[in-house]
């Protein structure tokens, strides 16, 4: 059973530099989308469309950089949950190994 279970903490330590990268991406995007003027792009019609588009695109990509760097924090205290209970898994098998665990060692 213990063969099923694997957990990578290199692998999660990367997934999380990804998400932070992902988040840093979209603030960036988000800070070109408030720097762009939607005015004079052609009828006052498109001009509002845009400008509604843009502050719906904010919320949006703001709510994702959010979320993103909320599931970063949660990967990472994972990837430390994981990295305790491999350390105690090996003192406990280190322990039980040189006979002072239970049913351990000779009388």
């Amino acid at each position: 059973m213990a063969e099923r279970l694997a957990v990578d903490g290199d692998e999660l330590s990367h997934f999380m530099k990804m998400l932070r990268a992902s988040t840093d991406s979209l603030k960036g995007m988000r800070k070109a989308l408030e720097d762009a003027t939607v005015t004079g792009l052609g009828t006052d019609d498109l001009d509002r469309a845009c400008e509604d588009f843009q502050e719906n695109w904010k919320f949006g990509t703001d709510q994702i950089g959010e979320q993103t760097e909320d599931l970063a924090k949660i990967v990472g205290k994972s990837r430390d949950s994981y990295r305790e209970v491999d350390k105690a898994l090996e003192r406990a098998l280190a322990h039980s190994r040189n006979g002072r665990g239970a049913g351990g060692g000779t009388r």
